[in-house]
């Protein structure tokens, strides 16, 4: 296997330096539950609890996936954005943000995002850009969303007083409501101009409060923090920005390709809104 990670030969785990295997990491679960192969014992014993909460978790997963790329789409060929801030990257799963972007706009900018060092590994596949386009990542953590904005990465890739599209896809429930996600949202979208966009996937607990609980449980006593929240908290992140239609609805039912027996198959809540 590779320096990314996951068995090596003779069935043992291998990572990067600065990977603590023992204590699970979202990424890397999130890799388990898409097939991937980026993820050690703690992390699919930890998914596997969530599956025993919620047997179709691994469906959602995709599904939360699959709306990254309809938003993307959304993004680039309705609103007309060029640059992307994606924070909580993941471990790279094609199409990666970029190519969606760039299969639309070759020109477009993306600036990646990510504190596990698996998803620094694995960087190399996250900037491979258009020629006409860049993509670059950082190795930054959300709680300090300064550092993020003067990142010299950031500076040289992205026009700050140009629309910027700040996706959060399925990252901030790993922040408990002590660590006050919502600032740490507001420091970056104060960040952008006019006309830029704050796209946001989160898990949400009235879908089924308690399977929420327990995952939300299950994931203390590992080690992890896995925080769902109601429709109500998922609108604050976009308060004083424009929603764009439909609001925040599951994830399913945001600009579906396709018309859906249950839009409430997946628990997460998902929008979008345009500064002003």
């Amino acid at each position: 296997m590779s320096q990314g990670g996951g068995p090596g030969a003779g069935g043992e785990e291998v990572a990067p330096p600065g990977v603590d295997t023992s204590t699970p990491h979202s990424a890397r679960m999130y890799d388990w539950w898409l097939g991937g192969k980026d993820n050690f014992a703690a992390d699919r014993a930890m998914g596997d609890a969530f599956i025993q909460a919620i047997p179709t978790i691994k469906t959602m997963a995709k599904e939360n996936r699959k709306f990254l790329g309809r938003a993307v789409r959304y993004l680039v060929a309705d609103a007309g954005v060029r640059q992307f801030l994606d924070i909580g990257t993941g471990i790279p799963t094609r199409p990666n943000l970029h190519e969606d972007a760039q299969a639309i706009a070759p020109d477009t900018r993306v600036v990646y995002v990510d504190n596990d060092p698996i998803v620094l590994a694995h960087a190399r596949a996250l900037l491979v850009s258009s020629e006409q386009g860049r993509s670059e990542y950082i190795h930054a953590d959300l709680r300090k969303p300064q550092e993020i904005l003067s990142d010299p990465a950031l500076l040289q890739t992205l026009d700050l007083g140009k629309p910027v599209a700040l996706m959060m896809v399925a990252v901030l429930m790993l922040l408990k409501d002590a660590e006050d996600p919502w600032g740490h949202t507001r420091e970056l979208m104060d960040a952008l101009p006019s006309g830029s966009y704050l796209t946001i996937t989160h898990p949400g607990r009235e879908f089924d409060e308690e399977a929420m609980e327990v995952i939300r449980s299950s994931a203390e006593r590992g080690g992890m923090t896995v925080i769902p929240r109601t429709k109500v908290d998922v609108a604050r992140f976009f308060e004083g920005w424009d929603l764009v239609e439909p609001g925040v609805v599951p994830v399913m039912a945001w600009h579906p390709d396709s018309e859906l027996e249950d839009p409430n198959g997946a628990f997460y809540w998902a929008g979008m809104a345009r500064k002003r």
